[in-house]
């Protein structure tokens, strides 16, 4: 019996593990069982389904998380004692990873009916139990150990897409399947009424500080020089935003950037992705199937032009991501403890309870939020050496920098220093609104 099958199984005789070690391979085996378990209920034909260029089928999703740890713990740790589960796996399931070798297309992964559903699952098996040896029977290098942690961060991410690819893809079925259960309308609130809560002008500190994981992007810690503001103490809801539907909110260029009233002309955008209007009633499709609006709710699934739209309209703005991080590291962890996450199993944004006029509300999960910040690198950012420094660097022209988390987004993936980013007319996240203006 092996040192991993003797830990296991309880064995006595089992070697003790190094402190990090033991904590790496309980949250590998939670973080990887999750994943799986978003596959319950759905069938191998659900999970190849590709519905548009910038979502990717389930099945895909099992697989890179998968090549992710072998490519990049197992094969630099095992050397030449590495063996490919598959190596045409190598070029299939590479996402965007220049420096690892050649990649599928992005647009041709739900093309790709073979390697079946379960092969994919005999590969999570097969490197789980390499990676999972490896962390038993071996002193790992920090830099290992690193790795290791940087891939489970990645898994994070990636269970946020397979929720968020798999409601496009089944969005795109006309009968409006449903992936989770329907939650009770005591899930929902009465929103809270919308103020604003100025801030100071100073100097502030973002990004993350040098102890614990985050991702690149998010350091190195600076200062900010931040002039007064006020930040909205709840995120803008269903209801207002149907308000800047009726007046005309998509049919008056002077509320639109251009480049925004060209793709809302372009893609006839009249609503919200998801929102349905059947005569003087508005539907929206959710994970739990296709429901009646609910006006409480925040507006999710706007792309950033919307966003700024709708700002401009309210005779407001959207945050910065500064004022953003400044707020919300005040809140910090009790607010990420209290927000609607991933593990909260909705997969649906909730309403705002009422609150203190000083308290800022929602400020991480329900929905990402769209900060009027580009995505640049912070003052000193270098990019790590390799393959893996593409994680982030490389995107770092023409996106927006989002914030918070969504109902969608694992909790443990989320700090007030998480800066999220996707091109500004993109619409499948859960992406919503908080107003700010100068004070």
């Amino acid at each position: 019996m092996g040192a991993a099958q003797r830990l296991a199984s309880g064995d006595a005789l089992a070697p003790p593990l190094a402190p990090r070690q033991r904590a790496s391979l309980t949250a590998y085996r939670r973080t990887r069982a999750i994943t799986v378990g978003l596959v319950d209920g759905l069938s191998a034909e659900d999970c190849l389904v590709q519905s548009m260029p910038d979502a990717s089928p389930i099945k895909w999703h099992l697989a890179h998380l998968t090549w992710f740890f072998e490519t990049f713990v197992l094969e630099p740790a095992l050397g030449a004692r590495f063996v490919p589960f598959d190596a045409a796996f190598r070029t299939l399931f590479n996402s965007y990873y220049v420096g690892a070798g050649a990649r599928h297309p992005r647009t041709e992964r739900g093309l790709i009916s073979r390697p079946s559903l379960e092969t994919v699952f005999a590969y999570r098996r097969a490197i789980d139990a390499q990676v999972e040896r490896l962390l038993v029977d071996e002193a790992l290098s920090p830099e290992l150990c690193d790795r290791i942690e940087l891939g489970l961060h990645h898994e994070h991410q990636h269970q946020e897409l397979i929720v968020t690819d798999l409601k496009h893809h089944l969005w795109k079925n006309p009968s409006m399947p449903i992936y989770r259960r329907v939650p009770s309308k005591a899930d929902f609130a009465t929103t809270a009424p919308l103020h604003f809560v100025e801030r100071p002008e100073g100097i502030a500190q973002i990004g993350a500080p040098g102890a614990g994981f985050a991702f690149d992007n998010e350091r190195p810690r600076h200062r900010v020089w931040l002039a007064p503001f006020a930040l909205a103490s709840r995120l803008v809801t269903c209801g207002e935003y149907l308000d800047f539907i009726s007046d005309g909110g998509y049919a008056r260029p002077e509320l639109w950037l251009s480049d925004g009233w060209d793709a809302c002309v372009r893609e006839a955008w009249q609503a919200p992705l998801y929102w349905q209007r059947d005569q003087d009633a508005w539907t929206m499709f959710t994970l739990h199937g296709s429901a009646p609006l609910e006006a409480d709710e925040p507006v999710s699934h706007v792309s950033y032009y919307e966003a700024e739209a709708y700002a401009r309209w309210a005779n407001a703005r959207l945050p910065t991501e500064a004022e953003w991080e400044c707020v919300a590291e005040s809140a910090f962890p009790d607010a990420v403890a209290a927000g609607n996450f991933f593990d909260d199993q909705l997969f649906q944004p909730r309403s705002a309870n009422p609150a203190p006029a000083d308290r800022v509300q929602q400020l991480f999960g329900d929905v990402w939020e769209w900060t009027q910040s580009a995505y640049l690198p912070y003052p000193g950012f270098r990019t790590a050496a390799g393959a893996v420094g593409e994680y982030n660097g490389k995107f770092m022209i023409n996106q927006m920098v989002l914030r918070g988390g969504s109902c969608a987004t694992p909790r443990d993936q989320i700090r007030s220093s998480y800066r999220n980013f996707f091109p500004p007319q993109a619409r499948w996240q859960f992406s919503g609104i908080r107003l700010a203006h100068d004070a």
